[in-house]
Order: C-alpha cells, then sequence, then structure tokens
C-alpha cells in the first residue's frame, strides 16, 4: 500500500461522522444491539463552492445521515484530499472509485454545479464501479421558500437510487409552541408558523399528500376545526356551522374524511366529516359512562384505533371505520402500567405507537398489529405523544430529558436518537406524509 493511501486511510479514520455529534441515547432501548460499520459507507461531493452549491451539499449530506442507512463519511472542511474536483465533469468524466474505496465509501454522490432552475445528482456505485443513476431535478433559487424542499426531493431521489425506497427527508412536522401550529422539516430547520397569533391553536394533524393541515382553535364557545393548506394559508372551518368542543383530527388516507373527538354534553366521542362534499356529520361512538377520543386511521382506511376510558383508566381501542366492531386494541397489564393515549399507525400498517404510563410516567411504546405484542422503547423522563415518519422505521416524540419538552426522533432500527427543537417547548407532534 502506497504512502498517499495510507494518509487517506488516515484522515477517514479521524474525520467524525456527524451521527457522533447526537446527544447520547439513555433512557431509549429497542430491543436490538447496533453494530457500528455494518451499514454501507457514503461519501457526498460537492461542486464549485457557491452559497447555493454549498448549501445543497449540506443540506443532502444531512438528509442522508439521517436516514440512518449509511455510514456518512465526512471530508476535511477545505476539502485537502481535493475530492472535490475527481469526476466534476459528470458522468463522462472520471471517477477515482479505487479512491473513494479507500476511504470506506461503498456509495457516492456528486452534487453538479446547479443550473438556472436544475440540480444534477450522481449516485455512484463504488464496489460495482459504475453510475447507479443520474438524477436531474428542479431547484429553485437559494431564496425561495422551496428551495429546502426541492432539495429534500434530491436526497430522497438518492435514497431511491440506493435503496429501492424513497427517503423522508421531504417530509415535515408539525407541532404545538406557545399556543401556535409550527411545522419544521425533518431535520429540524425551518420552522414556520401555520396558525395565526393571539387564538390558542392545538391537535395538529396531516392530510394524506402533506398539503393540508387541520388543527384545533379555541374560542369562546369551545373549540372550533380548521383545514389549511400548506404553505398557502388558506382555512376553511369544520364542521362550518357547529359551536362544540372539536378537536384532535384525523385525515383518512384518501383525505376524504376527517375524523374527530367532540366533547359536549352527551360526553366526549368520535364523529366523522365527509370533507369531499362538505356534509353528513356522523357519530361513530356513543359514550354514555366512558370517553372516546384521539382517532387515528389505518393506512387502508377500513380501521380506526383510538382511546376510551370505558375499562376505566384509558386504553387503545379499535373499530370499523363505520364505527362498528369496537374492541380493546392494545393489550395492558393491570396494576403494573397505567392510561394509555395517543395512538397512531405506522404508514405500513404494521405498528401502532402510544405513549403509556409506567410509574407515573409516560413511556413510549409499539405494538406489532398482527401478534399484538407491545414493547417499551423508551425509559427516562417523561416521554409521550409518538408519531411515525413515512418510512415506518422512524419515530418522533416528546421528551423532556433535556429539561424541557422538545421533539426528538429515534431509528427503530439502529437506536439513534436525535432531537428535533431547540427553545420554546414543543407539543403535540404529528409526521407529515412525503410532500410530493
Amino acid at each position: 500500500m502506497s504512502r498517499g493511501l495510507l494518509v487517506l486511510l488516515g484522515l477517514a479514520g479521524a474525520a467524525s461522522p456527524v451521527a457522533a455529534q447526537d446527544p447520547p441515547t439513555e433512557g431509549v432501548r429497542v430491543g436490538i444491539t447496533y453494530q457500528p460499520g455494518m451499514r454501507p459507507g457514503l461519501i457526498v461531493l460537492g461542486a464549485a463552492r457557491t452559497a447555493r452549491a454549498d448549501s445543497l451539499q449540506a443540506i443532502v449530506a444531512r438528509d442522508l445521515d439521517f436516514s440512518d442507512q449509511f455510514e456518512l463519511i465526512t471530508l476535511p472542511p477545505d476539502d485537502s484530499l481535493g475530492l472535490g474536483e475527481i469526476g466534476a465533469t459528470g458522468s463522462l468524466g472520471f471517477v477515482n472509485y479505487r479512491l473513494y474505496g479507500a476511504l470506506g465509501a461503498d456509495y457516492a454522490v456528486r452534487i453538479l454545479p446547479p443550473e438556472a432552475d436544475r440540480v444534477t445528482a450522481l449516485v455512484y456505485d463504488v464496489r460495482q464501479e459504475l453510475v447507479r443513476r443520474e438524477l436531474s431535478l428542479d431547484l429553485p433559487p437559494l431564496d425561495d421558500p422551496g428551495f429546502r424542499l426541492a432539495v429534500h426531493r434530491v436526497s430522497d431521489e438518492v435514497m431511491r437510487a440506493v435503496t429501492g425506497a424513497p427517503g423522508i427527508a421531504a417530509s415535515r412536522l408539525a407541532f404545538v409552541r406557545e399556543s401556535r401550529v409550527y411545522r419544521v422539516d425533518a431535520d429540524g430547520a425551518d420552522a414556520r408558523p401555520v396558525s395565526g397569533p393571539g387564538a390558542r391553536a392545538f391537535s395538529p394533524s396531516w392530510g394524506p399528500r402533506g398539503r393540508q393541515l387541520a388543527y384545533m382553535e379555541f374560542h369562546d364557545r369551545g373549540g372550533r376545526l380548521y383545514v389549511a393548506e400548506v404553505p398557502a394559508g388558506q382555512r376553511r372551518l369544520v364542521p362550518p356551522t357547529e359551536e362544540s368542543l372539536n378537536y384532535a383530527p384525523a385525515f383518512s388516507p384518501d383525505g376524504r374524511t376527517l375524523v374527530f373527538t367532540r366533547s359536549g354534553e352527551d360526553g366526549t366521542d368520535l364523529y366523522s366529516w365527509n370533507l369531499a362534499d362538505n356534509c353528513c356529520l356522523q357519530r361513530l361512538t356513543v359514550g354514555r359512562f366512558a370517553d372516546n377520543l384521539s382517532p387515528t386511521f389505518s393506512p387502508d382506511g377500513r380501521r380506526i384505533a383510538y382511546v376510551s376510558t370505558r375499562a376505566g383508566l384509558p386504553q387503545i381501542y379499535a373499530m370499523s371505520a363505520d364505527g362498528t366492531g369496537q374492541e380493546l386494541f392494545a393489550p395492558f397489564d393491570y396494576g403494573v402500567t397505567g392510561s394509555s393515549n395517543a395512538p397512531e399507525w405506522s404508514a405500513d400498517g404494521l405498528s401502532l405507537a402510544f405513549h403509556r404510563d409506567v410509574g407515573g410516567s409516560p413511556q413510549i411504546f409499539v405494538m406489532d398489529v398482527a401478534g399484538k405484542t407491545v414493547r417499551q422503547l423508551t425509559s427516562a423522563g417523561r416521554n409521550e405523544d409518538p408519531t411515525w415518519a413515512p418510512d415506518g422505521r422512524h419515530l418522533a416524540f416528546v421528551s423532556n430529558r433535556t429539561g424541557s419538552r422538545q421533539l426528538w426522533v429515534i431509528d427503530l432500527e439502529t437506536g439513534r436518537v436525535r432531537q428535533i427543537t431547540r427553545g420554546g417547548e414543543a407539543r403535540l407532534p404529528a409526521w407529515s406524509p412525503r410532500i410530493d
């Protein structure tokens, strides 16, 4: 082995992966032991240095790192290895696969210099020494509000080229902070308010394409539900003439129906509203001596999981979408664990996440829907309100492990945990589908 190659390998070993900057994962248990180095290595190579190109490269690298499917190989910040110049002429230029392999890469991603409204990314299979995919996607100017989402789509297409499935970078989280609904990119950047100032907002929920957001606002006669277009901002009242305490909405997978909780003199129950025809309020549960709330649809739209107090403490039940066939869904141990709340069905339909009281503190649980087996994910601090990423392997949740309630994300396959929000307490997160 040449001395030059030894130097390159030494530099690669000295570079700290982004994952090493994450806070410790104390208090999280996922039932697996993750062995570093088992994931494929990946290098993200940039284009000529401009503010637009640098931002593009940084966002793509962070998105691919946060996918938790690669060992991201970081390079010296000044590019002293000169990798930024290798193969810069594109797919027809020289690609030093041997050098990339020596750095531990199984894949390399090159971002070519952005053109006026397009960006090209080359995905290299280092071991096979070939161009796996050449991607060309729209890219607005750096100061355009849609720039970051467009870059996230680049990241997701890179993921599709390597793994066969798109990533989750082009998705967002909605949450409540200081009585307003905010949305933030999946990488924790670009937090912006969705609801207006003054009114107290609550319980956000995304529509099936990530273009609509339903939420509740308190008013002097109760709580009103609104469906807002994101990012346009137009919104409509749902139902349009009702004066009740309506909250905790959930869209059906086809976006035609909104199921929500209503509290009034008759108790707390679940109702549905036909969004497509803007009509037809239907009561799905009849509480009498129990409360029924917090609905979540199965991905095929046939079933609804929800919370009911009919057994005493709140627990997770399920029923058909028309309200029939109501039954206990998530098993629980009498006297061992407490109430269960905030269920959410994963996009693949295989799992249900919720939080359950353990020793007086809420902790995150996941249930295998087919086998009805339940496992606890968290143990330190208070952890609540889980919400699934579109890939079914990442969960966002609220935790006070750093002293204030913030949003965190856990990867269920590696056990990696990262913080999403900082400053000002966050509550009630909802993870959007991939935004088309």
